[in-house]
């Protein structure tokens, strides 16, 4: 194998590592870019318990308030905020509503492993 043959081979290792790079830049931008949404939650064990709230809420109880009192989770310490993620940080069953349905509105009850949540979509970006 002659010096020409070495150079060459080193040019096409370098030329795809430098192209195998950029296509992971692309796809990287594109995770970075994907969609996030905030919402806030109330876990209950019940979906009676669930619908009562919703009604209350509905009716006017602040959702934050009712999170602080009812709320199983630890969020609802802080009125259930979640803060923001994105698809596929939280249970599926989150996702669909909150990658899907209106802002601003209750949503629920939404059945997890974890029990029943009244979700409500804050924020979302696309």
């Amino acid at each position: 194998m002659g010096d020409g043959d070495a150079g060459s081979k080193l040019r096409t290792e370098f030329f795809f590592c430098f192209d195998t790079l950029r296509a992971c830049r692309r796809l990287n931008r594109k995770i970075f870019i994907m969609a996030r949404a905030s919402a806030r939650h109330i876990l209950v064990a019940d979906e009676a318990t669930c619908l009562k709230l919703k009604a209350d809420i509905e009716g006017g109880t602040d959702f934050a308030a009712v999170a602080k009192e009812h709320s199983t989770c630890p969020s609802g310490r802080s009125g259930g905020d979640l803060g923001e993620f994105g698809p596929g940080q939280m249970v599926k069953e989150f996702d669909t509503v909150v990658f899907n349905e209106a802002l601003n509105t209750v949503h629920g009850p939404v059945q997890t492993q974890f029990g029943y949540h009244l979700l409500e979509i804050t924020s979302r970006s696309e």
